[in-house]
């Protein structure tokens, strides 16, 4: 099975890989890496991988559409006024607000994440988990660096 699950990683990212330059659907296909990935680094048992995935997904989707409201939020507010310079202090205050509620409830997520992970996985796997996200996002970092260079 892990042997099936690595060479399901190695296709997922040859796959990714010579698709690089396309936008439409890449973040799909960086979901789908990311899953193989962690699931092979984790050796997730068919019962583990059944109650974990649904818990994770709904987790980095929370925290993804929390980072993309600031994002846009920012973005929105300097668009408005041209230049990052120009905003008001009030209005610079505001996105500071949204910054620390938006961490805050980024940490209640987290938080919570745990307390339900706990039940499903192992400490042991949990700490594999947080490093193979970690490692994920450098060599996803490393190859678009690479892929920009060519």
């Amino acid at each position: 099975m892990k042997k099936l699950l690595t060479f399901l990683y190695i296709i997922i990212f040859c796959t990714l890989s010579s698709y690089s330059q396309e936008k439409k659907g890449s973040k799909e296909k960086i979901k789908t890496l990311k899953i193989a990935y962690i699931t092979d680094r984790l050796n997730l048992t068919p019962n583990e991988a059944e109650k974990f995935w649904p818990i994770y997904n709904t987790h980095d989707e929370n925290h993804r559409l929390l980072r993309s409201k600031l994002r846009l939020e920012i973005k929105k507010s300097i668009k408005e006024k041209k230049l990052i310079d120009t905003l008001s202090e009030s209005e610079s205050q505001r996105l500071v607000l949204l910054k620390q509620t938006i961490d805050n409830q980024i940490y209640e997520s987290k938080k919570k994440f745990m307390e339900q992970i706990k039940k499903v996985i192992s400490n042991k796997k949990i700490i594999k988990l947080h490093l193979a996200e970690l490692d994920f996002g450098r060599n996803l970092m490393r190859k678009y660096k690479n892929s920009r260079r060519n």
